[in-house]
């Protein structure tokens, strides 16, 4: 069973959060989500798994549980085939900033595992200097990251085994796009049709 982790903070965007997880969910992936505690916070990098996290309220103040505290030595990609960054600007500036995810990103990316990114999520990318490559984000971050990236304006962007997208729109064609590289076509035309995703949706 492919597995996933995905990360989580105090405004990271709940449509990007839940649709990705709920839909690789849907495909049999078992997903784990991690909380980051903000810089002014030390305890989740302390307390790893031992303790439940608190809720993570998100960028429209919806209250989510995380599964655990993030905790880098714990959560490796010998642990996971893909690691995913929802956007949201508040939580993706706490999950870019972070230094230890910066060298998840690098250690995932390296290791060719998944690496997904959705909307201001992408700057993760930069953050953790990656190659320069393909990649799309939030219009709202665009700048930030035409100068070191290819940026493209498509909804869904595969660049080698790094997924990036646009927002909360595009979580569906994302998480979808997730599926296909986890568990292959077949299995992301088995999820989409009972969720009713248009097929005729190019990405």
């Amino acid at each position: 069973m492919p597995s996933a982790l995905i990360l989580i903070a105090d405004g990271t965007e709940e449509m990007e959060f839940t649709i990705t997880y709920d839909t690789l969910v849907r495909a049999g992936v078992s997903c784990t989500s991690a909380y980051i505690a903000p810089a002014d916070d030390k305890g989740g990098l302390e307390i790893g798994n031992k303790t439940a996290p608190p809720f993570a309220t998100g960028s429209r103040g919806i209250n989510i549980l995380p599964d655990r505290y993030f905790a880098p030595l714990e959560l490796g990609p010998d642990k996971f085939d893909a690691l995913v960054i929802p956007g949201g600007a508040k939580g993706a500036e706490t999950i870019s900033s972070n230094s230890p995810v910066q060298h998840l990103v690098r250690e995932y990316f390296n290791k060719g595992k998944v690496v997904g990114m959705i909307c201001a999520g992408s700057l993760a990318a930069k953050t953790s200097n990656l190659p320069k490559q393909a990649l799309t984000s939030h219009p709202s971050v665009k700048t930030e990251l035409e100068k070191d990236f290819d940026y493209s304006e498509e909804p869904v962007v595969v660049s080698k085994n790094l997924v990036t997208s646009r927002g909360p729109g595009t979580a569906f064609p994302f998480a979808l796009t997730l599926v296909e590289l986890l568990c292959g076509k077949d299995k992301r035309e088995e999820v989409r049709g009972p969720m009713v995703f248009p097929s005729s949706t190019p990405w």
